[in-house]
């Protein structure tokens, strides 16, 4: 007697998206995003070796925000408290940031805030971690991310904080404070604007000085409110 033959079995679809299996990165490189969205170069930059600063830093710190965010705000590199924490701009020099926001009425959860360098330079003293400047070879080898972030969020208008972030922007030309708080305009339409990282307000020695550096902050960030000077 016949038997009766079992219809071929359906080849088994392949996921639409495959889990990226994690290579071995090498100094001097980084991984490949899988996709164009901030969420694949976020977990990208997590491996990335592209500079020494990989090495002593706790964590990447890649930016935060919408993705479709109007504004962005790029600083200088991330601090001990952004370090530690893996999100931008949490520690003394965020909390100013805040609080100057709220002061305008401004909603940082609106905003996409990030940093020109994504891993914390520092020195040790004692038991304290001390900022250092990252020089001009670090920041070239990180300005594949920010160049990134810009691509995806596309926002109307950057605010730079500080005179790295500024120069990552508007090239090695531009003057900080004798630019500060004008509306500059980048080839593409994007409207650019510069101020002092909230670091520089924190960094002054008396009062009277702290109150006017934070009152200039405020008033250059108020730009974004001022009708058809901001976006």
């Amino acid at each position: 007697m016949a038997t009766r033959k079992s219809p071929p079995k359906a080849p088994v679809k392949a996921s639409a998206k495959r889990a990226r299996k994690r290579v071995a990165v090498r100094d001097g490189e980084a991984p490949e995003p899988v996709d164009d969205s901030l969420a694949a170069m976020r977990d990208a930059a997590r491996g990335c070796k592209r500079c020494p600063l990989w090495k002593p830093a706790t964590q990447t710190v890649f930016g935060e925000g919408p993705d479709d965010a109007r504004v962005l705000f790029i600083g200088e590199q991330p601090g001990d408290a952004e370090d530690l924490s893996g999100h931008p701009f949490v520690g003394p020099a965020g909390k100013l940031f805040d609080r100057a926001l709220a002061e305008l009425g401004l909603d940082r959860a609106k905003f996409y805030v990030t940093n020109a360098v994504k891993h914390f330079k520092y020195e040790v003293r004692g038991k304290v971690r001390l900022h250092r400047s990252p020089d001009a070879s670090e920041r070239a080898a990180c300005r594949i991310w920010l160049e990134r972030e810009l691509a995806a969020v596309k926002p109307d208008a950057i605010v730079c904080l500080g005179a790295i972030a500024a120069r990552s922007v508007l090239g090695s030309k531009f003057r900080l404070m004798a630019q500060r708080g004008q509306w500059q305009t980048l080839a593409d339409g994007t409207r650019v604007m510069a101020t002092v990282h909230p670091s520089f307000v924190l960094r002054q020695r008396g009062d009277e000085e702290r109150h006017a550096a934070y009152a200039q902050f405020v008033a250059d960030l108020s730009l974004l409110k001022r009708g058809k000077r901001g976006p």
